[in-house]
């Protein structure tokens, strides 16, 4: 499975690339509440659909604040660029071993790797 940031769902929405096309025609695609918040305060063209149609992806798993806070802590992730989202991307792709994250952001991408949830793609 496959986690998509916000700047890869940004992306798609304005050029509809292919790699995404495919992942989400075979769910493989996941989403994350955080995500579907932070495209509800973009500027999506029918607004209402896009975000009901994100509703029905398959749900990466959601830590609770504590939880991050830990794997902050645990995995020295202070001080790497990254924000709280990010941070709770990374949590979800930890607690489901599957589940890989894609993202265009360089610094959560490095985090991405360096833990071993990194997508392979482009």
């Amino acid at each position: 499975m496959i986690l998509a940031d916000t700047t890869i769902w940004i992306d798609h929405f304005r050029t509809r690339r292919v790699e995404m096309r495919r992942l989400l025609q075979s769910r493989g695609i996941a989403i994350h509440p955080f995500v579907v918040a932070e495209l509800a305060l973009g500027s999506l063209q029918d607004r209402a659909r896009a975000l009901t149609w994100l509703d029905f992806l398959p749900r990466a798993p959601v830590a609770q604040v504590g939880e991050v806070r830990a794997m902050i802590a645990e995995r020295s992730l202070y001080s790497r660029g990254i924000g709280l989202i990010d941070a709770h991307l990374v949590a979800s792709c930890l607690m489901d071993r599957s589940t890989r994250l894609w993202t265009r952001d360089e610094r959560l991408r490095n985090v991405a790797e360096s833990l071993g949830i990194a997508a392979d793609l482009p």
